[in-house]
């Protein structure tokens, strides 16, 4: 289609802008042909009629399609030309932050004048091995390039980095020269860098200075080979220097500076060492002076002085030499500022006593007489004499000014040659890559020679950048096999022609130059007449004769001719270089010393060290032409120095970097498009896209076409054969044939065509997804209508029912008012007729009352009257009747009285004739007692009468006192009731003022209850109110009880997160010691090898053994440990290493060792906590387990067990007082000898030794004891059992015993027998009652255990029938798991008891065996306790039978065979398929055990030495065959776990059978061992992961990201000419079932070699690491695969690794987790990205991702398709903002090489060892079974 079809409406171009350079604009018309302006419209919306030119009538340039904006390549851009490449730089750079971008073998560098975190190690690992077009641009990609094809063609490569001043072209070469630093893999690549980077401040402070563009302007060009040895390692790197501006050393234009030395100086002058120099401030010195700005903004001089200082040092310039250096620079300040005055017209004079002269001479070791004298005069020689002539005073300074730069150049080039001489390397240099750093393209206002040289420079390098750009065009065109003519492109040989050719402007210079009266006016004439008219290219200015204009690629430069003849010449009086070279100063005589060998005065230093280049000779000096060399003007050597540099650069395969200057304000990421077009037409940028538009500059593959543009086809057309699918698609859509080419495979296309078949492919979708809303929107107004007409139905339903409701409303209201008044007016007659009811009933109540009232008084008054009459008349009785008898009472006494008194009158007669009476009456006084004894009880009676007397008495005194009040009461009644009956009318007037009282008093209540009710009112209302603030402070008070409680959670959680986050920081606390302990063994692993390898080396070398010896290693006889075997090992290592290397391994080891011994201590507190633990629970079980032994023993077979016992402890102490004997004897032996004084390691060793066996004798003696005691009571035990054993059994002959027991010894025997036989049935009676109460106990116990279940079941039951059915299911589904595991536990720990009871009884068992072996040989001692009239009876014991004891025994001189046999020659594949996993490991376990066994550590050790270290070199013959690692792996864990099962410790027991239990090691503790063990592990185990990340490596990029694994999402976009000149052949594509196909190869080749299950899931999540962290770093640095359908088709690549994570049961391993960045990326590649909320989301979801990796993916975010929008700028700001807060660290690339720490959990083996069979494919015929 013809070109003009395009600009139709809508079409967007590009029009020129004097500020923008470009302006985009829209067209709102269609173009037609013949029409002479163009309607647009610009993006700010400004209308503009663009007028064509009516001469060309060419049409503005077209934009691109947005999907193609941004591209990584310019080349894949469809219109191809300066607009298009300028915006597209544009976005690149001021939108995605990147500063990158190819253009086609261009790498264009933009400085964003911001510090980028693009160029840390990680991203130098990532771009390492990586293909140019597969990756971001970068300077590393460039650098990887150029590495490869200098490896893979063994061709010396060149990258030319070019650019204006303050490009940023030092920095891309330091990078580049990074970067070749840190992938060569040499160990003295760091030191090469850092030398090369010393040297950057010395030859910054030299050779840069302050210009009005850059602050540190290089002021010279440099050429820096690094050198490469066969293996690609750096071994050195060699300067070479080009033009160094000498010109600014005498003189600066106005804001510039001198070289930053000087100020330097200055700065530094007050230093005591600077004293000497005699400096002082920079404005005080005419050289530095001129520029009248001497301080540049942030810089410190002396800090800067300091800097250089410490680099000449670390170079090896020592502090004298330095001063030397220092010294000649303050002299060429001092020179400056020499004055030189007029003495007439043709002579001049320097005054004298001249200071600053003075102070020259005496720093340079000249005669002030000499100097000053030749400064002002010159020596003229012709054929027969020689004349001293003296010079004007312009041509004394000048020849002032020519000697200080000449001074400084040759400074400049000694400082060169020792950057040379440190950097070089005695190693043959294999091949080298070049790094130019040379200045751009230059024009200024006034531009004089430096100009015209670098100008010259860059036509050279322009020429051959076209030539090698054009190559590569037709290369590509022939390896596809199109047609092709002759590429025109712009070819500057007239402009070269022009300069360096017969008669050019450098050979009309020379010829100048060597005339007597030359001058700059008579060479500006002879270029006008030779040039102006024959050569288009040569101008001449208008108003100048003294400049001419030379048409350069870039553009036109005008030079101005004053002083081209003088820089020119560069000549410098030769009497003054003879005063220089008379000096006494040492280095400055070695400056000019062999001047003539010097091939250039501008730096260009002939190359040294034996270097060898391609197609580049050394230029030869000879001596004989010193004067000639000395005569070359500055023109003739720069073109020299050029060719040199063009044939080295020739020599090689070039990769140009062009660094561009975005602004000249320094200002970071501010884009100046005049700036920008600037620089790019002259750093040959255009000129690529122009020679690439000329061709066929869009290339596509077959598949890529045919996956961009399936749209554009239809179903028919689509055939198996790609490639002709796309001829017929390609027939139709485009009708010019010589549009397009069908190449081998790609489609070539014309420029502009891309565009086309993306406008055909928008306006397809675009129809497509026009009919999709077309669809839509029916669908959604139909939807719409539906849902209409669905809400008004509902509206009129919910009206029409309200309605009704509210005629059922009013209804009910109206028979609800008409009931309510019914109800009111029955309520208001009610209210009445109950109000009269009561007035009525409280009347006749009142009137009632009052009668009854009067009736009850007088029947009350007449019942009181009857009762007085009553009680009077009952008194006056009583008191008759007591007068009667008082009177009776008192004449019974007084006649009583009287007859007492006649009475006792007798008695005192008789008394006093008692003895009379006493002989009458001899029989009377036990009457008298009796009488005696009556009388008593008489009084008695009569006191008892009184009392009762007295009592009647005090109650009649008490009732006449009554009866006296009660009549004193009545009469006092009486008179009351006569008072009362006065009072009745009283008492009725006060009734009548009571009725008043009342009344008032019924009005006051009534007021009183209105008050009341008023009152109660209020204070409802006051307790409503206070109700209200009661429930205000409840809510208030549950609020803060909620608040309270919420404080107290979030508290809780705090602290839990507290501990949570201490927990998580111990355990990366943990596993960072593991790591760093790994990598330390990974860091000796490595020392390890290059020890080994270097000693191979040298072995070959030097000592190459005799045919028929070889030496054996030591560590395969070594008898030590393997710690002392490392040490050994790692002192050889330091002996075979030399200065800096022995500093560093010294480090390292110590470093090691003290991390091996705080793990191994941390492991030993972890194992003692264990052992402890063990132990507690150990006893606990014993004592639960010892009364349940002791009576299920059989107390036969004890007996003979501690009789046999103690026999063998009696042999044991004959054999350890043997051995004390043998080693007092070798001990007195020794020291006799000499050999062992005390203190030292044999004394010491035999000293423990024998404090060791005596304690050891000591506790035999002990247990001796105890065994004879217990021996003793056994026997009487046993007596008595036997006699108790006959009583029960025969109990008619012992009572026939006992009736013939007469002797009374006998009798007293048979009781003392009979008693002990009681007290013997009595113990064992308490014994069985003991053990029947045991067994209540514990079947109690089980009945409230049983109980408890049930309850338990119970429960459970109850709360499942209040679940629902599901959650019922899983409930009794919870708790029959935890029953069984209880009951599992339950039956453990019985067969842990049975176990222990086994193995008990078994040693027993072998103890018999064993004496009854003693007994049958008639060895056995009769005990001292034993009598010779008590025999002992021999106990039958069946002999067992010897069976195979799980050992092999081997002969000594059989070791290396075995070691061949079992891992040297063992094929992995045949042992994994057809034996039992672990094998190897078993054979060797089984080795060891017997030379335990036979206590040979001798064995042991030389056994265990030879097998680490097989297995060290079976790993470094075959360490990249993963299955070999793999194998080995499991083996080295299955023989570790070996050693610490059958170590004998209990932690390593539980879970060992009875037989292994008997396997147990029983003479050698291995500990130390098993750590070795453990560390070659670790080594293994890293070996494995770097031999599977090598074969992962390579599939993750292709299958993770490139594949399409969903065909049809991901959109190919075009790509430009990187993605053609790949550095490695495509071999074929991975996709994810690669990656898992290979996952499951892993997988099973670590289950077939028996793995442990959790180092499995520790290689998984390592595996799963990798992968995730190469796909992420890959997307973070590739713009293409950041798209949305890109992220799509990496979470359906993450969810099918999921889903092998699930078929495998491992999604516990972690290895999902490892994947969360990867998975986050790809949501952030699909979430919205437009609002606010948005970035919220964004920063909540991305928590795993940095922030760097955050904006970096929304930087890199590309829209495939034409519908898709970019990230605003103003987004990604937002979340910069966002996330500011962020701790983490500014890694942008995750680190790939990181390895997680790995364990090895304790796994035993159940495999019994008796039962391995040896197959014999092994060879292993020479080990016997024992």
């Amino acid at each position: 289609m013809a070109a003009s079809e395009l600009y139709t409406k809508y079409a967007r171009v590009w029009i020129p802008d004097v500020e923008e350079v470009w302006r985009s604009a829209e067209l709102t018309k269609d173009y037609r042909q013949g029409d002479g302006v163009l309607q647009l419209q610009l993006e700010d919306g400004k209308e503009l009629e663009y007028k064509l030119d009516p001469k060309t009538n060419n049409l503005p340039h077209l934009r691109n399609p947005d999907i193609l904006v941004g591209e990584n390549d310019l080349t894949a851009l469809s219109y191809l030309h300066e607009p298009a490449v300028l915006h597209n730089l544009k976005v690149r750079f001021t939108d995605s932050k990147l500063i990158y971008t190819y253009c086609g073998i261009v790498l264009v560098a933009i400085n964003p004048y911001e510090t980028l975190p693009i160029y840390g190690s990680d991203i130098i690992n990532a771009y390492s091995g990586q293909n140019m077009g597969d990756m971001d641009p970068h300077i590393f990609a460039v650098a990887e390039e150029a590495y490869k094809q200098m490896a893979r063609d063994e061709r010396n490569q060149s990258i030319i980095v070019s650019g204006e001043s303050g490009a940023g072209k030092t920095v891309s070469a330091k990078y580049a020269m990074r970067y070749f630093a840190t992938v060569s893999g040499s160990a003295s690549e760091a030191n090469v860098e850092e030398k090369v980077l010393a040297s950057n401040p010395i030859m910054e402070s030299i050779g840069n200075a302050k210009t009005t563009r850059n602050d540190n302007s290089s002021r010279f060009g440099k050429y820096i080979e690094i050198g490469f040895d066969k293996r690609y390692h750096i071994i050195g790197a060699n300067m070479r220097t080009y033009l160094l501006e000498k010109s600014r050393v005498v003189f600066q234009a106005d804001e510039e500076r001198n070289y930053h030395i000087f100020y330097q100086l200055c700065a530094s002058a007050q230093l005591p060492e600077f004293k000497a120099l005699k400096l002082g401030k920079a404005d005080n010195f005419h050289y530095t002076k001129q520029g009248r700005n001497p301080v540049i903004d942030g810089i410190d001089d002396a800090k800067e002085m300091s800097t250089t200082r410490n680099a000449f040092a670390l170079l090896g310039v020592n502090e004298s030499y330095q001063m030397g250096l220092f010294q000649i620079l303050a002299s060429i300040l001092h020179l400056g500022n020499v004055e030189v005055k007029d003495r007439d017209s043709d002579s001049s004079i320097i005054p004298p006593n001249n200071g600053h002269l003075s102070v020259f001479c005496e720093l340079m070791g000249v005669t002030y007489q000499d100097m000053s004298h030749w400064l002002c005069h010159k020596k003229l020689k012709t054929a027969t004499e020689t004349y001293i002539k003296p010079v004007p005073k312009l041509q004394a300074i000048n020849a002032r000014d020519a000697l200080a730069k000449h001074i400084y150049a040759k400074l400049f080039n000694w400082i060169v040659d020792h950057v040379n001489k440190s950097l070089h390397s005695t190693v043959k240099q294999h091949s080298f890559i070049g790094v130019l750093d040379i200045y751009g393209f230059e024009t200024f206002e006034i531009n004089s020679f430096e100009q015209f040289c670098i100008n010259y420079a860059n036509e050279k390098l322009q020429q051959q950048f076209n030539m090698h750009v054009f190559k590569l065009e037709q290369e590509e065109y022939m390896k596809e096999q199109i047609p092709w003519t002759l590429i025109d492109f712009y070819d500057n040989q007239p402009c070269i022609n022009l300069i360096e050719a017969k008669m050019g402007v450098l050979d009309l210079l020379d010829e100048e130059c060597k005339m007597p009266k030359g001058s700059d006016d008579s060479w500006a004439q002879k270029l006008y007449n030779t040039h102006l008219k024959t050569c288009a290219l040569f101008e001449k200015p208008r108003m100048s004769n003294k400049a001419f204009i030379i048409q350069h690629f870039a553009d036109k430069v005008e030079y101005q001719c004053d002083g081209f003849l003088e820089k020119n010449k560069d000549t410098v009086n030769e009497e003054q270089i003879h005063v220089l070279k008379a000096s006494k100063f040492d280095l400055l005589v070695e400056l000019f010393h062999d001047e003539e060998k010097a091939t250039s005065p501008t730096g260009a230093a002939p190359t040294t060290g034996g270097r060898t280049r391609l197609s580049v000779k050394p230029v030869k000096s000879k001596t004989g032409q010193a004067s000639k060399e000395h005569k070359k003007t500055v023109g003739l050597q720069f073109r020299n120095s050029l060719h040199l540099l063009m044939e080295t650069l020739n020599a090689t395969t070039p990769h140009y970097v062009r660094c561009i200057k975005p602004n000249d304000y320094k200002f970071a990421f501010t884009f100046d498009p005049k700036r920008a077009v600037q620089q790019l037409r002259a750093c040959g940028v255009l000129e690529t896209i122009r020679i690439s538009a000329a061709g066929f500059p869009s290339r596509w593959t077959y598949q890529e076409f045919f996956s961009r543009y399936r749209v554009l086809m239809i179903q028919k057309d689509v055939l198996t054969d790609r490639k002709m699918t796309c001829k017929n698609v390609l027939e139709k859509l485009v009708q010019d044939p010589d549009k397009y080419q069908f190449g081998k495979t790609k489609i070539f296309f014309r420029a502009g065509q891309v565009a086309y078949l993306e406008k055909l492919r928008a306006d397809k979708l675009r129809a497509a997804c026009i009919r999709i809303q077309k669809t839509i929107r029916c669908w959604l107004a139909r939807k719409k209508y539906l849902r209409m007409k669905h809400a008004a139905t509902t509206i009129q339903r919910y009206v029409r029912g309200h309605q009704a409701r509210c005629l059922a409303k009013f209804l009910r209201r109206t028979r609800a008012a008409i009931i309510i008044q019914k109800y009111q007016r029955m309520y208001v007659q009610k209210t009445c007729y109950k109000r009269k009811q009561a007035a009525a009933l409280a009347m006749q109540c009142i009137l009632r009352a009052y009668m009854a009232r009067q009736l009850y008084k007088a029947l009350l008054r007449e019942h009181k009257a009857i009762i007085i009459q009553k009680m009077v008349r009952g008194w006056l009785a009583r008191q008759w009747f007591k007068r009667s008898l008082r009177a009776i009472v008192y004449l019974q006494c007084c006649i009583r009285r009287m007859r007492a008194k006649w009475e006792l009158k007798k008695l005192k007669i008789e008394a006093r004739s008692v003895e009379h009476f006493k002989k009458l009456n001899i029989g009377m006084e036990n009457k008298i007692m009796q009488l005696q004894r009556r009388i008593d009880e008489q009084n008695k009676d009569n006191r008892s009468l009184s009392e009762r007397l007295n009592g009647l008495e005090i109650s009649h005194a008490a009732e006449s006192e009554r009866m006296r009040v009660e009549v004193h009461r009545l009469r006092g009644a009486e008179e009351d009731a006569k008072n009362n009956a006065n009072k009745v009318a009283t008492l009725l007037e006060e009734l009548e003022r009571l009725r008043k009282d009342l009344k008032n008093t019924q009005k006051e209540k009534k007021a009183i209850e209105d008050w009341a009710k008023t009152y109660q009112d209020e204070m409802e209302q006051m307790i409503s109110e206070l109700k209200e603030q009661n429930h205000l402070l409840k809510n208030e008070k549950n609020d803060l009880n909620r608040l309270i409680q919420e404080q107290g959670q979030q508290w809780t959680e705090k602290m839990q997160r507290a501990l949570k986050e201490e927990t998580q920081q111990l355990e990366n606390d943990l596993n960072e010691e593991r790591s760093r302990y790994q990598n330390l063994l990974t860091e000796h692993l490595r020392l390890e090898e290059k020890y080994d390898d270097l000693k191979e080396e040298i072995t070959l070398a030097v000592n190459v053994p005799k045919p028929g010896h070889r030496r054996t290693d030591s560590t395969h006889s070594s008898n030590e440990s393997e710690c002392t075997y490392n040490s050994e090992f790692a002192e050889s290592e330091e002996g075979s290493r030399g200065g800096e290397d022995v500093s560093k391994a010294i480090l390292d080891m110590s470093l090691f060792l003290k991390l091996q011994k705080r793990v191994s201590e941390l492991e030993q507190e972890k194992q003692s906590l264990q052992n402890e633990l063990d132990r507690r629970e150990e006893q606990f079980q014993r004592a639960r387990a010892r009364d349940d032994e002791e009576h299920k023993k059989a107390r036969g077979a004890e007996l003979e067990y501690e009789s046999l016992k103690r026999q063998e402890l009696e042999s044991e102490n004959k054999k350890l007082k043997h051995h004390l004997n043998e080693m007092r004897q070798s001990l007195r032996g020794s020291a006799e000898a000499g050999s062992a004084a005390p203190g030292s390691p044999p004394y010491t060793v035999l000293l423990d030794q024998l404090n060791s066996s005596n304690e050891e004798l000591e506790v035999r003696k002990e247990e001796v004891l105890i065994l004879r005691s217990q021996l003793v009571s056994q026997k009487e035990a046993m007596q008595h059992k036997v006699r108790h054993k006959a009583t029960m059994t025969e109990p008619l002959p012992y009572i026939e015993d006992v009736q013939k027991l007469t002797d009374a010894k006998e009798i007293s025997q048979a009781y003392m027998g009979l008693k002990d036989t009681n007290r013997l049935l009595e113990s064992q009676l308490q014994a069985q009652r003991r053990s029947h109460d045991n067994e209540v106990e514990v079947l109690r116990g089980e009945l409230q255990s049983v109980k408890e279940d049930n309850n338990r079941q119970q429960q459970l039951l109850a709360q499942n029938l209040q679940l629902p059915p599901e959650a019922r299911i899983e409930a009794s589904l919870q708790h029959e798991i935890t029953r069984l595991t209880n009951e599992n536990l339950d039956l453990m720990e019985q067969l842990e008891k049975q176990d222990k009871t086994v193995r008990k009884l078994k040693k027993q068992l072998k103890v018999f065996a064993k004496k009854i072996n003693d007994l049958e040989g008639g060895q056995m001692d009769v005990s001292p306790g034993q009598t010779t009239d008590e025999p002992v009876h021999p106990v039958n014991i069946p002999r067992r039978e010897k069976d195979f004891q799980g050992m092999l025994e081997y002969k000594k001189e059989d070791e290396l065979k075995l070691v061949k046999n079992l891992i040297l020659e063992l094929k992995p594949r045949g042992v994994a398929v057809n034996l039992i996993p672990g094998l190897p490991a078993y054979i060797l376990f089984m080795c060891l055990r017997h030379a335990d066994y036979v206590n040979d550590d001798q064995k042991v050790r030389s056994l265990l030495t030879s097998v680490i270290n097989s297995i060290k070199k079976i790993l470094k013959k075959r360490g990249d065959d993963f299955e070999t690692v793999s194998f080995w792996l499991s083996n080295t864990c299955r023989f570790l776990h070996c050693l610490k099962q059958y170590s004998g410790d209990e932690q390593f027991m539980k879970h060992n059978s009875p037989k292994q239990n008997d396997h147990c090691l029983s003479n050698f503790d291995l500990a130390e061992y098993r750590q070795v063990l453990s560390d070659l592990a670790i080594q293994i185990y890293q070996q494995l992961i770097k031999s599977m990340e090598s074969i992962l490596q390579p599939m993750i990029v292709s299958g993770m990201l490139e594949h399409e694994t969903i065909q049809g999402v991901s959109g190919v976009k075009p790509t430009g000419l990187r993605k053609r000149t790949s550095s490695i052949a495509d071999e074929g594509t991975y996709t994810l079932d690669s990656i898992i196909r290979q996952l499951n190869s892993f997988h099973s080749i670590m289950c077939q070699h028996g793995t442990d299950p959790e180092l499995i899931k520790q290689v998984v999540k390592q595996q799963f690491y990798i992968i995730g962290a190469v796909t992420l770093n890959n997307l973070l640095l590739r713009k293409d695969m950041c798209s949305w359908s890109k992220g799509m088709q990496i979470r359906y690549n993450v969810s099918q690794l999921e889903e092998w994570l699930r078929d495998k049961n491992l999604m516990t391993c972690g290895a999902k987790e490892t994947l969360e960045p990867l998975i986050q990326a790809a949501q952030l590649l699909q979430v919205k990205k437009k609002t606010d909320e948005d970035a919220e989301a964004i920063c909540s979801m991305c928590n795993a991702l940095s922030t760097a990796q955050i904006v970096k993916v929304l930087n890199l975010y590309t829209p495939v398709n034409a519908f898709e929008e970019r990230v605003s700028v103003l987004f990604i700001r937002t979340i910069q903002t966002r996330l500011r807060d962020r701790k983490e660290s500014p890694q942008l690339l995750m680190d790939t090489k990181v390895i997680y720490p790995v364990t090895f959990p304790f796994n035993p083996s159940s495999l019994a060892l008796e039962t391995i069979q040896i197959p014999g494919s092994l060879n292993l015929a020479f080990l016997t079974r024992v």
